[in-house]
């Protein structure tokens, strides 16, 4: 080992980079509903800075997607019409299933090893009635078996997807019966996927992203 070799650099997290982690965690955690107004000065004065970072943290949602700006009103939380949703999980269905496709073969002990450990998460998410610690473990869930493909730019996309409708997630899981759903879809995800039956694994995820929809339709007719 080179003893003069210096150690890289930590990288430095901006203000923005920090304001927009802070807005989006509120967005999935439900603290922030759809249609919720977004107070500029009271994040800034619990991130401890100034309005600009916030400022640039919510055009980087209003683009993505999450929030909306309204003139004389502000930025909210985005509401999405029931065909927006739709055309989103339309788009999430060919990515997700070519990037599934394309992991399968790839997927090792390791990949199923952490897949095991999520899943087991999630289900002692549900039985605790945490909705958050769930929504965070079943997007890990995901992104192990889509990071397996090694396709960073699709990965990207369907992260961008997936994040235009964080605001929705917290509805869709504070429901018991959709929570138990879920790990059931998963363990049948998973069991497909071991046996190298992707054809069958990529059917369960259609049906995955299938039951999401009808139930925040419902959730979105209201």
């Amino acid at each position: 080992m080179d003893r003069h070799k210096q150690p890289a650099p930590a990288r430095r997290v901006t203000a923005q980079q920090l304001a927009l982690e802070h807005i989006r965690e509120l967005v999935v955690s439900g603290k922030l509903k759809p249609d919720a107004r977004i107070r500029q000065e009271q994040l800034a004065a619990e991130l401890g800075t100034s309005v600009i970072p916030v400022r640039e943290a919510l055009k980087t949602l209003e683009a993505e997607g999450q929030v909306r700006y309204t003139p004389h009103k502000g930025y909210q939380v985005a509401r999405l019409r029931l065909e927006e949703l739709t055309e989103t999980y339309l788009i999430r269905r060919l990515l997700e299933d070519e990037i599934v496709r394309i992991a399968a073969p790839a997927l090792d002990a390791g990949h199923y090893a952490k897949l095991d450990a999520l899943m087991r998460t999630m289900e002692g998410a549900s039985v605790a009635d945490d909705p958050h610690l769930m929504i965070s473990a079943n997007r890990d869930f995901h992104f192990t078996i889509f990071g397996a493909a090694r396709q960073p730019r699709m990965e990207d996309f369907i992260r961008m997807l997936w994040q235009s409708t964080d605001a929705y997630r917290s509805v869709y899981y504070a429901d018991r019966r959709s929570r138990e759903r879920v790990n059931e879809e998963h363990a049948s995800i998973v069991a497909a996927l071991r046996v190298g039956d992707v054809d069958r694994a990529v059917q369960e995820l259609d049906e995955h992203r299938s039951h999401a929809v009808a139930a925040l339709a419902v959730w979105l007719a209201d």
